[in-house]
């Protein structure tokens, strides 16, 4: 990453901004993987330089320390979550049909990158150090509850559009954990189907 120009071997070679993001999206990677590993103190930036293969001040060319490291991380995977809920929100259809797409594609996002959905929801850090986590994590929250609104507005459900997002959000995140902990015997599909009949037929507005 450091490599000298002819004539100037004392001096690094000057990187391009492609290849500073390349090589930031690769430090993140390796860093993702010693925290779900080892934790947030089991390992230090030299330990990541060296997995890196790299020399152990590299890491501090691009961030100041491992909270950083961690902080851009956490943002990446925010936003890549958010995305994935704001595309299946967008997709033609009626209102069910999307706030189904978007309950599918929270699921498949936390068991296709666990490691990420760990990092963002069982970690906390002072969002005011690290704006750009903190404009990630705003863009995810308002996911919670974008699919639920149009329920509400159309009198299919009941409610504060936000406590109800937060509810289903409670729900998945428990039976997921409860996966990723092999604390979940019964079939995980048939639970979260279950769980989310149970809570819509409960917000569903009084007949009268």
């Amino acid at each position: 990453m450091h490599r000298c120009q002819p004539g100037s071997e004392n001096l690094p070679r000057t990187l391009t901004r492609t290849e500073v993001e390349d090589f930031r999206d690769r430090l993140c990677d390796a860093a993702a993987g010693l925290f779900e590993s080892r934790g947030r103190e089991g390992f230090t930036l030299r330990d990541l330089a060296a997995k890196l293969g790299v020399s152990p001040m590299t890491p501090y060319r691009y961030f100041k320390d491992k909270d950083a490291i961690l902080a851009a991380i956490r943002a990446r995977a925010f936003n890549r979550f958010a995305a994935a809920l704001e595309e299946a929100c967008a997709r033609p259809g009626d209102a069910p049909s999307r706030a189904r797409a978007a309950g599918e594609a929270y699921v498949r996002f936390a068991l296709d990158d666990p490691t990420a959905y760990k990092l963002m929801f069982d970690l906390s850090q002072d969002d005011s150090k690290y704006p750009a986590l903190a404009r990630a994590a705003e863009r995810a929250q308002r996911t919670l509850t974008r699919h639920i609104k149009p329920l509400v507005e159309q009198g299919l459900l009941a409610g504060d559009p936000d406590l109800i997002g937060h509810v289903f959000w409670t729900v998945l995140h428990g039976a997921l954990m409860l996966k990723f902990a092999g604390k979940l015997d019964r079939n995980f599909d048939a639970v979260i189907n279950e769980a989310s009949r149970a809570l819509i037929a409960g917000f569903q507005p009084q007949r009268t």
